[in-house]
């Protein structure tokens, strides 16, 4: 397999990384009463323990400018202070705080079975089959979208940003602009992170780790179909739709 069919079959599946439920939120779809579960569930997959699932790939990395480049990325997401923020968790439980939600409950969620699948094949991915795998299922598909072509394709547009008063959060649930510091981190530093990953990617995986990136990529986005369309069950939609009450 060489460099561009690697590039073209990575950037088909996290074109694949889109789901019917995301309209929901977009749209101020979602009950309000529900949000929390949403919110929890992402947590505990993964928002909380990015940074480890980071630190695993740094760890299991013969290469040094690999590893600079995964501790930059494992530093901000840890301290933030190269957007000049915080921990990136923590930021993340300002959107709770900020909706009003009881922020102890995210101490110790429980996590739906299809989450708590997906959490297992994210720990094993990132735990026990390389740097190359961890790495792309880590920088790649939990960091990254379906928006990726425009980093790595000269004259692809760049997906718009919404403004804060514009974002669904914001706009349809009453969260506080100044709760969105996450969002500002992120937006703070994703360009270089995903110019970053791919280029960890395209330049530095042996041609001979390709093959166990894509299947592990095809894995990790076949346990997140499932946790999303349990996960959108939990919060009252079935295919696209509010559930009515009871």
């Amino acid at each position: 397999m060489n460099r561009t069919e690697f590039r073209d079959s990575l950037l088909r599946v996290m074109e694949r990384k889109v789901h019917w439920s995301d309209p929901a939120v977009e749209h101020g779809q979602l009950p309000p009463d529900r949000l929390h579960i949403l919110l929890e569930q992402e947590y505990a997959t993964w928002v909380r323990d990015y940074g480890i699932f980071l630190g695993r790939a740094y760890t299991q990395c013969p290469l040094p400018k690999v590893r600079r480049e995964l501790a930059e990325s494992l530093y901000e997401e840890e301290t933030g202070k190269i957007s000049g923020s915080g921990p990136h968790a923590q930021l993340f439980l300002e959107i709770p705080r900020g909706l009003g939600m009881n922020v102890d409950r995210f101490r110790h969620p429980q996590l739906l079975p299809q989450a708590a699948a997906y959490r297992a094949v994210l720990d094993e991915a990132t735990g026990e089959k390389g740097w190359a795998v961890a790495s792309a299922v880590t920088t790649l598909f939990l960091e990254g979208s379906r928006h990726e072509r425009w980093v790595i394709e000269p004259g692809q547009e760049k997906p718009p940003v919404p403004r804060p008063h514009h974002h669904p959060l914001v706009k349809h649930y009453g969260l506080p602009v100044g709760c969105l510091a996450l969002e500002r981190a992120q937006r703070a530093v994703n360009s270089a992170h995903r110019k970053a990953a791919w280029h960890l990617m395209l330049d530095f995986v042996d041609e001979r780790e390709r093959p166990a990136v894509l299947t592990w990529m095809g894995h990790v986005l076949h346990a997140w179909i499932h946790y999303r369309d349990e996960l959108a069950g939990q919060c009252g939609l079935v295919t696209g739709h509010v559930r009515a009450a009871g």
